[in-house]
């Protein structure tokens, strides 16, 4: 056993393959010398047979004094579940490769025996220096490890989009400004989010013009907390707006979904980059939301989600929520956020809704839109308002009033 291998260094190697950093070099932590030197050595494992990203890792199981893994080319799976010609069935079941790469990926060995004959490849054996410890710390690292390597399909992720108005034309200069300006506003948002004890794990990934975010921990408070996130963000931008005297600081307009996507790593150079990336059902929806945003606007989309959502009932776990229920839990959750600070002056109260027509005595109704794109389809989206109330200053209103929407987006 390598000396350097039961050092800090050897905390640091395990950390470093996975976005999670800083919770994985906690986890390490928790472990011996021993376990920590046995799973450097079976990340290094996992490497080489991801080959420059040649493959994916699908699943893995505890055997003896080692583990198995399946590995597959990366086109395999897209050719598993392709119909053949003469339009014969697929091979596998598009369902099963969605659940083999959703949630977990350990299973015991008759199930790597079932899915290996399935799918018609042979488990890898990786001999470890020692068998592992079954420590639940352990597992939760392997997991981490082998979802790096491969793809992962989450069936409920929210995600918001926040696109910079005019991005197209401004000079190259002017671009980065405002992209820097952006990812402040991001950082800034987290840094007072957990000043508030509120949990974000954010990651980004690039739209060109602005950032696709979304929270990496699951759940309905995840994405709520997401949804706050998104308010904070424009908020912090409409302050810097109020103060900038250039072009340096960027008009948003914004978008928040919840739905299907499929996480990866991409390779590069001779690694899985840090950093993740998404793309499915829910990336597509805001992509084609945005291009019907008005300058400033924040857009939701209609979606009806399955979120983890304890309940009196033990055996009800599973809430199916839509956007507008969505919104009420969300206004009901602000309580978190009191004792926030923009520009030195206190939050007294926030205020988030979707808009409609007044309907007299105080009630309002909730007008439904229809966002037509480039290829002619159709989706429904509401109109979002948030307004943040300060001490002793003007409040911040994000969003655009339903009185002030064209007619032509007013209706459904």
């Amino acid at each position: 056993m390598e000396l350097d291998d039961l050092s800090q260094s050897g905390i640091r190697r395990i950390a470093d393959f996975s976005p999670y950093l800083d919770q994985l070099a906690g986890l390490a932590q928790e472990m011996g010398l021993r376990q920590r030197s046995n799973l450097v050595h079976l990340e290094r494992s996992l490497h080489e047979h991801w080959s420059l990203g040649q493959n994916n890792i699908l699943s893995w199981a505890p055997l003896d004094e080692g583990i198995l893994i399946l590995v597959l080319p990366h086109y395999a799976i897209a050719e598993y579940t392709a119909s053949q010609q003469g339009s014969t069935p697929p091979r596998v079941s598009p369902a099963f490769i969605t659940e083999l790469i959703s949630g977990d990926r350990q299973l015991n060995f008759d199930q790597m025996q079932k899915v290996a004959r399935l799918l018609e490849v042979k488990p890898v054996y990786v001999q470890l220096r020692q068998p592992l410890s079954g420590h639940p710390v352990e597992t939760q690292i392997i997991e981490k490890m082998i979802r790096r390597y491969g793809i992962n399909f989450v069936a409920s992720r929210a995600v918001t989009l926040f696109d910079i108005v005019g991005f197209s034309l401004l000079t190259p200069f002017e671009q980065m400004t405002q992209l820097n300006s952006l990812s402040y506003s991001l950082n800034s948002a987290h840094a007072k989010m957990l000043e508030q004890d509120v949990s974000i794990n954010f990651a980004r990934s690039s739209s060109g013009d602005g950032f696709y975010v979304w929270n990496r921990d699951d759940g309905l408070e995840a994405n709520v907390n997401l949804y706050h996130f998104m308010h904070i963000v424009l908020a912090d931008n409409a302050i810097a707006r109020s103060k900038a005297a250039s072009k340096a600081v960027p008009r948003l307009r914004a978008c928040f979904h919840v739905g299907s996507c499929y996480e990866f790593h991409q390779a590069e150079g001779l690694n899985p980059t840090m950093h993740d990336f998404i793309v499915g059902d829910v990336t597509i929806e805001l992509a084609r939301m945005i291009e019907g945003a008005l300058p400033g606007q924040i857009l939701v989309g209609e979606f009806i989600a399955n979120h983890s959502d304890p309940t009196p009932d033990p055996t009800q776990t599973q809430a199916h929520i839509d956007a507008v229920t969505f919104l009420q839990r969300a206004q009901g959750n602000l309580s978190k956020l009191s004792g926030l600070e923009f520009s030195g002056e206190r939050v007294t109260a926030i205020k988030c809704y979707l808009t409609g027509e007044n309907m007299g005595g105080g009630q309002f109704s909730i007008r439904r839109l229809t966002i037509k794109d480039k290829h002619g389809l159709s989706r429904v989206a509401y109109n979002a308002k948030v307004n943040i109330y300060r001490e002793n200053t003007q409040p911040i209103l994000l969003g655009i009033e339903d009185r002030k929407l064209p007619e032509s987006r007013q209706s459904a």
